[in-house]
């Protein structure tokens, strides 16, 4: 019998036998090994056997609710009321009480983790709010979070009057506890928000960009309320005067961190990341920036979580910080602190609790009045942003889950004594639920929503972003000097690095080998060159998609040498593109000279060269509404040569024009229907490209006729640029084959080449790949 691959119903079953009956074993192991080792339920032993088990029941679990699309985080949490005396303390309390001691030494290790683990997710959730989608969408999602937070706070606070006196930690501080439950009650997960809307496919909608906004508005509120909340439970009892000095000292904090600190953030980390060679340099900067700004909030009398998630949120907004950067930090979070803190809090949590009538009735009332305010106040907010009916439920949906951010806050309660471990328990509970009842109600609600034309439109145009070559560059690095072509590539990359602020290094060279070394003024200059490619696609991103770029955030360098050990030196920093344009770099023989040869050398990712054509003039070339681009086409490879003249063209207006030579045809076989069908699909991917900047290209085909001379001909028609796509030929030499030789000694326009990158080889020599 033939051997078949396991469902995703099969690999389900298996992972729910395993991940009990591993929990068991573990377990059992562990607490075996404890007892050998006759630490007695302390020391380092128990410590690791905490850890173990946090992981092993945590990810499991997470594996299982995220296969039925509910949140992993959920899992976790789950997975520590179940290691607690909800399960496991009810069948094995010995086992429990072993590898969970009271003992205050032996808690405090792992509570230290565990609270170290809220600050890198208060981190981790600061650099996942985006700012800039909340400005893009507008005032609705103010009135969302407005009402949906005023509405449920309200609904706890005054639940919290009404509460027994046994259900406290405090029966005095009745007023703190409020503020704590009011809180837990009106602030929704931007993560799990997020889970649901993307799994959607409604990240780009209208729709889901408002939700995801009035999430971020509301969490970003909610942490500044627990601040202020924390203050006041330090006091002991609502003060007037100790509140009002809170209350200006967060408000101080935030204005020095969006303003100063936001600066001196991204300073630290383009420092960091370009002048340390040790690995994960930017990584150690970014847990010092954290640390430093969760000091100063504990230093005003707020909690350390402010200055977390503000820290977060200025990291994030930093244009160094590269996705790659970016993913080891979320991997160390979701990987180790995540588990072991949501486990941590389900271990508090005692749902044994529940048995009791009168808490049951108390948690369920808490579960309803949660939904009811929560769901009411949202959809309130949407209807009077001038919602529909359906899309205020959905919203009102979207807006019931709660998860990591109320377990935070009800943890951070406990540990102040703020909350009894009843009450906790309540909230955890609550959590859960309405976490877990979510997911369905907002797919139910979004399926229900038909998109409109305009808005189909547009998600159609950004989902090519994702697949676009230009969109998917984080920094640029741009070689040229004060020559014509010079100045005319760096033009050139402030239109590449504008449309959404790249970060740009400009690296001039000084010395003798470059036919045009450059001076002070040559730098002032090139600079403007690139200022003024910037500030135009920036216009013309705010005329087509009404959407505000920052300033392209540059970086001016002269070397003293120019070579491929410097560009090597630069390049280690993390560099999308390598642009280049210098002067006389083509030999009397159509070869590139030995200057460029080694700079091209040092940097092993994609390489663009703006070449003269050998019968370009000497004024420089200009991009406007009328001119020209051609492009070469006949590959999906090919593609990144359309995005960037698009890219080129969009804030100038020129037009484009594609060029498919047939090869078949031009080796004087007959073009199949196969062969025409490739080219369509090749041409109307460029099309729906060109769509998405607004632009329309026209489209040229040659048959019987070598590429070389088809681009010739076409460029001789009045092109003002020609974009081709290369290959690096293996060699120590620059050599990209002979139609890109040709091209160049025959055009009589600038010729920008794009470069795949270098190609490797094996230890035998062979080419692995470009």
């Amino acid at each position: 019998m033939a051997w078949q691959a396991p469902t995703r119903s099969s690999l389900t079953l298996l992972v729910c036998a395993f991940v009990p009956a591993g929990a068991a074993w573990a377990a059992e192991t562990l607490v075996a090994g404890t007892r050998a080792s006759g630490m007695g339920g302390s020391g380092e032993g128990a410590f690791v056997a905490e850890i173990v088990l946090l992981l092993l029941v945590g990810r499991g679990l997470g594996e299982v609710l995220q296969r039925y699309g509910q949140p992993a985080i959920m899992g976790q949490l789950i997975g520590g009321i179940l290691l607690g005396p909800s399960l496991f303390g009810w069948l094995w309390p010995s086992a429990q009480h072993l590898i969970f001691p009271s003992d205050p030494a032996q808690k405090g290790m792992i509570d230290a983790v565990s609270q170290l683990g809220i600050l890198m997710l208060l981190l981790l959730t600061g650099m996942e709010t985006d700012l800039r989608l909340v400005r893009r969408v507008g005032a609705a999602c103010f009135s969302i979070s407005a009402t949906g937070i005023v509405v449920p706070f309200i609904c706890g606070f005054a639940l919290a009057q009404f509460l027994p006196d046994a259900l406290l930690a405090d029966a005095t501080q009745r007023t703190v506890a409020g503020l704590f439950l009011g809180t837990a009650l009106s602030i929704s997960s931007v993560k799990i928000v997020a889970m649901v809307v993307r799994e959607m496919n409604f990240m780009r909608r209208n729709l889901g960009q408002v939700i995801i906004s009035s999430a971020i508005i509301e969490d970003t509120i909610g942490w500044l309320i627990i601040a202020v909340t924390f203050g006041i439970a330090t006091n002991g009892r609502l003060q007037f005067a100790p509140l009002v000095t809170t209350i200006a000292a967060v408000a101080l904090f935030m204005v020095f961190s969006f303003t100063i600190g936001r600066r001196l953030v991204f300073t630290l980390i383009r420092w960091t990341n370009d002048q340390f060679r040790s690995e994960f340099a930017v990584i150690t900067m970014i847990l010092i920036i954290m640390g430093v700004m969760a000091l100063i909030t504990n230093m005003i009398g707020v909690h350390t979580v402010l200055g977390a998630f503000v820290a977060g949120i200025l990291v994030g907004e930093s244009p160094i910080l590269s996705s790659h950067i970016e993913g080891q930090l979320r991997g160390v979070i979701t990987a180790l602190f995540m588990p072991i803190f949501f486990g941590m809090a389900g271990l508090s949590a005692d749902l044994t609790v529940l048995a009791d009538p009168t808490l049951a009735m108390l948690t369920g009332a808490l579960v309803v009045i949660a939904s009811i305010g929560k769901f009411g106040g949202a959809f309130i907010g949407a209807r009077l942003a001038a919602m529909s009916f359906k899309e205020a439920i959905a919203v009102g949906s979207a807006m019931n889950a709660r998860g990591s951010t109320e377990v935070i806050v009800a943890s951070i309660g406990l540990s102040m004594n703020i909350l009894s471990h009843n009450l906790f328990t309540m909230i955890v509970t609550m959590a859960v639920i309405t976490t877990l009842a979510m997911p369905p109600m907002l797919r139910w609600a979004l399926g229900r929503l038909p998109v409109g034309h305009d808005e189909q439109q547009r998600v159609e145009r950004e989902a090519l972003d994702e697949y676009g070559f230009i969109s998917r560059l984080e920094r640029l690095l741009v070689l040229v000097d004060d020559s014509r072509i010079g100045k005319f590539t760096a033009y050139l990359a402030g239109l590449v690095g504008g449309g959404s602020g790249m970060p740009t290094t400009l690296l001039q060279p000084k010395d003798g080998r470059i036919d045009r070394p450059t001076d002070s003024k040559g730098q002032e200059r090139t600079l403007k060159e690139i200022k003024k490619g910037a500030k135009k696609n920036a216009r013309a991103v705010k005329r087509i998609e009404d959407t505000l770029v920052g300033k392209v955030h540059l970086t001016a360098r002269t070397e003293l040498e120019a070579t491929g050990e410097t560009i090597a030196e630069e390049a280690r920093k993390g560099y999308g593109l390598l642009l280049v344009g210098l002067d006389n770099v083509l030999t009397a023989d159509g070869a590139f000279a030995p200057a460029l040869n080694d700079i091209a050398g040092g940097f092993d990712g994609p390489l663009c060269l703006v070449l003269n054509g050998g019968n370009a003039g000497e004024k420089m070339p200009t991009l406007k509404a009328g001119t020209s681009i051609l492009v070469l086409n006949g590959t999906q490879v090919a593609r990144r040569a359309a995005d960037l003249a698009l890219a080129l063209a969009r804030p100038n207006r020129a037009r484009i024009k594609v060029l498919y030579v047939s090869q078949k045809a031009a080796k004087g076989r007959r073009s199949t229907s196969v062969s025409h069908s490739r080219e369509e699909a090749v041409l109307k991917d460029i099309a729906d490209l060109a769509g998405r900047y607004g632009l329309h290209i026209d489209t040229a085909f040659h048959t019987r006729v070598t590429p070389d001379k088809a681009i010739t001909r076409e460029a001789a028609k009045g092109a003002a640029i020609v974009v081709m796509v290369v290959t690096q030929r293996p060699g120590e030499d620059l050599f990209f084959g002979e139609t890109a030789g040709a091209v160049l000694a025959a055009c009589n326009c600038p010729v920008v080449l794009l470069a795949s990158a270098r190609p490797k080889h094996d230890a035998a020599g062979a080419e692995l790949a470009a």
